[in-house]
C-alpha cells in the first residue's frame, strides 16, 4: 500500500525550510532530483529549482517565499463537499446511493458529484480528485448481496470465540475447509502488449479441469485431496477419512453449506465419528471469512506461472506440486490468516 503524503503547500514555513535542506543534502550525495522529490513529496521541478539556486549562489539563494498556487485554490469542490463525498464513498456502494454502477469508478464518482451538487466534472478531473483524496484503483473484493450482516457479527463476536474456547478446552484443532477448481485455460494474471493491441495467450482444451478440497489451520498446517468430478457426499467423506488418518487430535472443521457437506450420508458418518471430528458451518454467503479461500486464490494465481498445461495429467501435476510446496511452507499458509477478513482466526502471535 503506497503511503500518501500531505501536499507540501499545506506545510508550515519551518517544515518547508527543513525539506529544502534535506533536498540539497540528497542531491549533493548523488541521489537523482526525481528520487529526492518522490521521497519528500514535492515536484521534481521544485527540487531542481532549489538545487540550481544553491549551486549558483549558495544557501542565501534559496527561495524564502512560497511559490505556486495556494493549496485548494482553483478547485471546483469546496473542502466541505470533498469531505462529504469521501464519506459517502467510504460507507456506501454506488447502488445504495442510486448510482448505476457496480463499484466506485471515475464515472460513478462523477455521477455522485452531479447527484449531490449538480456539478458536472470531466472524468479526468474526477480522477485527479480521487488521487488527491488517496484513492487508488483496485481489483474489487466480492461481497454477496444475500449476506446477513447480523449473522456475520454473531459469528465474529460469539460463535467463533465459543468454538475456539471449546477447542482449547478439549484439545481440538480448528481447520477451515473449502473446495476449488483449477482450469487449464485460465490465468488471472495480466500481460504486456503494444498500446492499442490486446495481450494474447494460447489456451488448451477449456474442459481440462482439476478440483481440490483442502483444510488449513492458523499454525500453517495443510491437508488436501484432488479429484476430477464434482464433489458429492461420498467424495467428501473420503476426504474426511484421509484427513483423520493424517491427524491425531480431535478436529473441528469449519466450512460452508455445500450440499455435499450437509448430506444425510455425511451426517451419519459424522455421528459415528463424533469423538474424532465435528463440523461447524460458516455464515451464509460469507466466503471472505474462510482463510482457505485465500489458499484457493493463491493456487489459481500462481499454478500456471510456467505456462498453461497441455493435458489434464500435466494440470494435476501442477496443482499437486503447488500444494506439496505449501506443505513445506507453513508460514505461507499462516499468511492466509493475515487477510483483513480472516484475522479473527489468526494465531495470537500474528
Amino acid at each position: 500500500m503506497a503511503l500518501s503524503l500531505p501536499d507540501a503547500r499545506s506545510l508550515s514555513d519551518e517544515v518547508l525550510e527543513a525539506l529544502r535542506l534535506r533536498a540539497l543534502r540528497g542531491c549533493e550525495r548523488g541521489f537523482s532530483e526525481g528520487d529526492v522529490a518522490d521521497i519528500l513529496g514535492v515536484s521534481r521541478e521544485t527540487v531542481s529549482r532549489w538545487f540550481s539556486a544553491y549551486r549558483e549562489r549558495g544557501l542565501e539563494a534559496l527561495p524564502q517565499q512560497r511559490t505556486g498556487r495556494p493549496l485548494g485554490s482553483g478547485r471546483i469542490l469546496s473542502a466541505e463537499q470533498e469531505a462529504h463525498l469521501q464519506d459517502l464513498i467510504d460507507h456506501n456502494s454506488p447502488e445504495k446511493l442510486g448510482i448505476a454502477a457496480p463499484l466506485w469508478s471515475r464515472p460513478a464518482v462523477r455521477d455522485l458529484i452531479r447527484k449531490e451538487y449538480d456539478i458536472d466534472l470531466p472524468v479526468r478531473t474526477v480522477g485527479q480528485y480521487l488521487a488527491r483524496w488517496g484513492y487508488t484503483a483496485k481489483r474489487p473484493r466480492r461481497h454477496a448481496r444475500k449476506q446477513d450482516p447480523d449473522e456475520v457479527e454473531q459469528w465474529l463476536e460469539h460463535t467463533y470465540p465459543q468454538i475456539e474456547a471449546r477447542a482449547n478446552a478439549e484439545g481440538a484443532t480448528i481447520h477451515f475447509c473449502d473446495e476449488t477448481g483449477v482450469a487449464a485455460d485460465k490465468c488471472p494474471r495480466q500481460g504486456y502488449a503494444r498500446e492499442g493491441q490486446p495481450a494474447f495467450m494460447e489456451v488448451p482444451d477449456p474442459h481440462i479441469r482439476v478440483n481440490v478440497i483442502s483444510t488449513v489451520n492458523n499454525e500453517g498446517e495443510l491437508h488436501y485431496r484432488t479429484y476430477s468430478e464434482g464433489l458429492n457426499a461420498k467424495g467428501f467423506i473420503a476426504f474426511l477419512e484421509q484427513f483423520l488418518e493424517e491427524t491425531t487430535e480431535k478436529q473441528f472443521v469449519l466450512l460452508d453449506r455445500l450440499p455435499a457437506h450437509t448430506a444425510k450420508e455425511v451426517e451419519r458418518w459424522l455421528q459415528a465419528h463424533r469423538d474424532e471430528i465435528e463440523v461447524f458451518f460458516l455464515p451464509r454467503y460469507a466466503p471472505e471469512l474462510n482463510p482457505d479461500e485465500y489458499l484457493n486464490n493463491d493456487l489459481k494465481l500462481n499454478v500456471h506461472n510456467a505456462g498453461l498445461p497441455h493435458t489434464k495429467k500435466e494440470l494435476q501435476a501442477r496443482v499437486e506440486a503447488f500444494l506439496e510446496d505449501l506443505l513445506r511452507c507453513p508460514e505461507r499458509v499462516r499468511s492466509y490468516f493475515r487477510h483483513p477478513c480472516a484475522q479473527y482466526a489468526a494465531a495470537p502471535e500474528l
